[in-house]
Parts: structure tokens; C-alpha cells; sequence
């Protein structure tokens, strides 16, 4: 069988290629080396943003396209994506007050906000957001972003694209890419099984951080294009105030830090902006960044935070296109698009850069260049289209969780309330009319051996991990004796299936 596209690389980039593409009726297949989101995109902050810093930088195309894309993702997977409201505290030695709200108006306009709240002034000594603070900072602004559960939002992409007939992979590296008439052969080696070949009439190397390897070391390129790995590093400590808002702080060195509720019991703090050099495969928080983070936070708040108060701790590789900015956090976060199509041979499409934010657009830019070689293809139509389990209005996820609830009273409420948020309308195939706390089988904590048997046929999961730290963050909920009986429970299961594709 001949493919359409082949696309190397699982993340948000890569499965939303393969989703826009298979929804215009291409023969899609993509292939992962590891776990899907198990790079980059599992190891953000979090944030469907703007980048309200990126406007100092000028990238004011980047900002109005990720501004207007808030809405459209909000829209399109209520579910995994809500909104948040960040305070911005002014701080007297840094950025003047007028230089942010000048900042924060365009934040408002640029994007044609429809359904987020405006900025609006804080009055820190009486405003409950000033409460953990220390007393020196008076006044803030109050803006509006977005949450997204990232790993979550890759998963709902390949689901998307398997629904609409694409070939998704995971475990399975792509080891070699050549032209052949009218097209590539590519071998790729699924973990623990034989090679195969498969043939495609394009290429679209959208693997991350590995972009360049893949060009050089699978394509065969003597000298291919270099990336910037930039490392962003966040922890995660004990909650550090009981109100719902996130702060965006500003540090002495121009870079700004966040602290948002997390988890329900916990807050996330990043991120860092490190040069990376060596191997992309496994990067790590060092000391310093910890140090860092903690000296950040402890500027504003009224305690310091301590290292005994951290729980965990990530870090991920942006692989920004290298644009040759002198500082790492002044690196473009823009996407490039390589297009290598001589006349007569089969193209080859390399991604760079990009945000989580901006993917869907990413994918439409990709779709417009390879479309010409495929003048049967459909026209754009992810803008208004929700993601499985987002088929709802965005202002309903309340009313959705209660009649939920309701439907499936022998479940706890904040489980009720985990599992709409991760499956959305697509919580109802997991608990298939279940009358009885014993028809989901065995628990591990809130997860039950249903909801492990639907994540792994409906969403590629093979391990333990998969489900603790990217379908879920369970890993911080569930104790060392429940994670250890979860990877007890799935082992004969990952014995099995490493012998198999994942269900596509």
C-alpha cells in the first residue's frame, strides 16, 4: 500500500499534521519512537497563551495568531482546555507600569478576544490574590490565558486522525528514508518486532527535538539544518495559596516565572530557558534551575518556598529553529517550515519550532505546502471541529460533570470530575452503563481496569507510565504500593501487545 504522508514524529506538531491530513482524505501514517507526547509535549507549562513576553521580542504575528487560537482550542476541547486568569504583579525595580498595560491592551486586541475576560487592575492590599504576598507589592493586572492538559491534547490528535483513518505507531523508530520513483520507502523497526518498509509520496519530518537527526541520519543528509534545544524546567511543590488564579512573576534577569494551582493539591512553577547540548532523549532539572525556580517564587511570596516542599520535577527540549539570538529565552518560538521538493522527486517537509498553542495553525501551514502535490485533498477544516469527547459547548462542563455524577453516583465526585475532564462526552464508552462500583473491575486508587482497558485500546497506552505521567498525573495522587500493583496489572497485558501494533 502506498501512503499519502508519512510523518515522523508523535507529538502535538506530528499528530495534528496527521489529523488535518487524514480528515482531507490522505492516506496517513505516522510513526513514534517512543510513547505519544513522551518528548516536548508532555513537558510544557501547561498554557493555551499568547505570549504576553513575546511582545518585547516584536513577534507580534506569533501573538495574534496564538491569541485568536485560545478561543479556537477552548471551543474545540473544553474538556482538557479551560480558561485561567493570571496576576501580574508590578514590581518597582523592573518593567514600568505603563510599559505593561501598554503590553496587556494589545494582549486584549490583537487576537479579537470573544470570550475571555479583559484585563483589569488589582488592587493588591484588598484583592485576595495579594494575600500571599509579601506586602511591598501593591498593585497588579489580572489577564486572561488559558489551561490545556498537553499530553491529553496530543492523544485527542491521534485518536482524531485513527478516526479518520490513519495508521498511528508508536514504539516504532523510523531508521531509514529514501526516494524512490514516485515517492519514499522508509524502514521502521516497531520495539521488539521485524522490520517493515512502507512507501509514501511525501514526508513530513515533524519529530522535535530529533528533527535534525532525522535528516541526517535517517534521510542521509550531509549537512542538515540545525535546531536551538532550549530546556524548560519545572517543579512542582505543596500548594502555596487556595485561590483559583495563577501569577505570572517578572525576574531581574528578563525573564518571568509562573506559579499555577495544579493537581488540586499542588503548584507548578516554571520555566527555565537553558541552552541544551548532547542527546535530546532525556533531559533533566539540574540543581541550579531548582535553585533558580525557588529564588523566582520567593521574590513575591510573603514564605519562602523550600526545597522540602518539592513533589516533582520535569523538564523538556523546545527545538527552536536556530535563529542565532544571543539568549536562549530571546530565541524565536515562531515555526519554520522546510520544503525540499526538486523538480521531478518525491517532497520532503521538515518542522521547526513552534508552540503548543499554535499546532493546529502549524498543521494548516503544512497542509498549504504539500497540497499542491495532492490536488485530490479537502480544503481546511479543523478551525470548527471538536476533538473527541469536545463535542459540547464550552460553557457546559459544569452541567456535563453533575449529570454525569448523577448517572454514576457510586463513583466519587472528584473522580467523576477527573474522568470528564480527561475523556469528555467519551467517558460514557469507559463506564458502558456500569450500575455497580464492581463493573469497573479492579481499583488502583481512582483508577479503575476499566478506564486501563479503554486507555489501552482507545489510546495507544502499552506501560504504566503512560497512563501516570501522560494520559493522567496520577503518579502524584496514587502511592508507591498502588503504582507498583498498576505496573503489576499490565505487565502480562505489555507482554502481549509488544508482539502487536497498537490499535489504530
Amino acid at each position: 500500500m502506498m501512503y499519502d504522508l508519512f510523518v515522523i514524529g508523535g507529538g502535538v506538531n506530528g499528530c495534528g499534521i496527521a489529523r488535518d491530513a487524514a480528515g482531507r482524505g490522505l492516506k496517513v501514517f505516522l510513526a513514534e519512537q517512543g510513547d505519544l507526547a513522551s518528548g516536548t509535549s508532555s513537558a510544557s507549562t501547561k498554557l493555551i497563551h499568547g505570549g504576553l513576553r513575546y511582545l518585547e521580542h516584536y513577534e507580534f504575528r506569533l501573538v495574534r495568531e496564538a491569541l485568536i487560537e485560545r478561543e479556537v482550542l477552548l471551543k474545540a476541547a473544553p474538556h482538557i482546555i479551560w480558561p485561567l486568569r493570571f496576576v501580574l504583579p508590578h514590581h518597582k525595580g523592573l518593567r514600568p507600569r505603563p510599559l505593561i498595560r501598554l503590553g496587556l491592551f494589545l494582549y486584549d486586541h490583537l487576537g479579537g478576544r470573544k470570550i475571555l475576560p479583559p484585563t483589569r487592575s488589582v488592587d493588591l492590599h484588598h484583592d485576595v490574590t495579594g494575600e500571599p504576598l509579601k506586602p511591598e507589592f501593591a498593585y497588579a493586572y489580572e489577564y486572561s490565558d488559558c489551561w490545556v492538559e498537553d499530553a491529553r491534547l496530543v492523544v485527542l490528535n491521534a485518536r482524531d486522525a485513527a478516526n479518520r483513518g490513519a495508521e498511528i505507531r508508536t514504539r516504532t523508530k523510523c531508521t531509514r528514508a529514501k526516494r524512490i520513483a514516485g515517492g519514499w520507502e522508509l524502514t521502521i523497526a516497531p520495539e521488539g518486532g521485524k522490520e517493515e518498509v512502507i512507501q509514501a509520496k511525501a514526508l513530513i519530518n515533524a519529530a522535535g527535538p530529533w528533527v535534525s537527526a532525522v535528516l541526517g541520519e535517517v534521510v542521509g543528509r550531509k549537512d542538515p539544518d540545525k535546531i536551538r534545544m532550549v530546556k524548560g524546567s519545572h517543579i512542582v511543590v505543596d500548594k502555596l495559596y487556595d485561590h483559583d488564579r495563577c501569577y505570572i512573576f517578572q525576574n531581574g534577569d528578563g525573564r518571568i516565572c509562573f506559579a499555577i494551582p495544579y493537581e488540586q493539591n499542588f503548584t507548578l512553577i516554571g520555566t527555565t530557558d537553558e541552552d541544551h547540548t548532547g542527546e535530546p532523549s532525556s533531559p533533566h532539572i539540574t540543581d541550579g534551575e531548582i535553585d533558580y525556580l525557588l529564588s523566582a517564587v520567593s521574590e513575591y511570596f510573603k514564605l519562602p518556598v523550600t526545597r522540602e516542599q518539592l513533589r516533582w520535577s520535569y523538564a523538556g527540549i523546545r527545538p527552536l529553529y536556530d535563529d542565532g539570538a544571543s539568549k536562549a529565552q530571546e530565541a524565536t518560538r515562531d515555526y519554520v517550515l522546510k520544503l525540499d521538493a526538486p523538480a521531478g522527486k518525491a517532497p520532503l517537509l521538515s518542522v521547526f519550532g513552534g508552540k503548543i498553542t499554535t499546532f493546529r495553525k502549524l498543521a494548516e501551514a503544512v497542509l498549504e505546502k504539500i497540497v499542491p502535490f495532492f490536488p485530490n485533498a479537502g480544503k481546511p477544516w479543523t478551525a470548527g471541529a471538536a476533538l473527541p469527547g469536545g463535542n459540547f459547548p464550552f460553557d457546559e462542563v459544569e452541567t456535563r460533570i453533575a449529570e454525569l455524577q448523577r448517572k454514576y453516583s457510586f463513583f466519587a465526585p472528584q473522580n467523576v470530575r477527573r474522568i470528564f475532564r480527561a475523556y469528555g462526552t467519551n467517558a460514557e464508552k469507559m463506564f458502558d452503563n456500569a450500575r455497580f462500583a464492581k463493573d469497573m473491575g479492579k481499583s488502583f486508587g481512582p483508577l479503575s481496569e476499566r478506564e486501563i482497558n479503554y486507555l489501552m485500546a482507545e489510546e495507544w497506552v502499552r506501560e504504566a507510565d503512560d497512563i501516570l505521567w501522560r494520559r493522567s498525573k496520577l503518579g502524584l495522587h496514587l502511592s508507591a504500593e498502588e503504582q507498583q500493583a498498576l505496573r503489576e496489572h499490565m505487565k502480562p497485558a505489555t507482554k502481549q501487545k509488544s508482539t502487536k501494533r497498537a490499535k489504530g
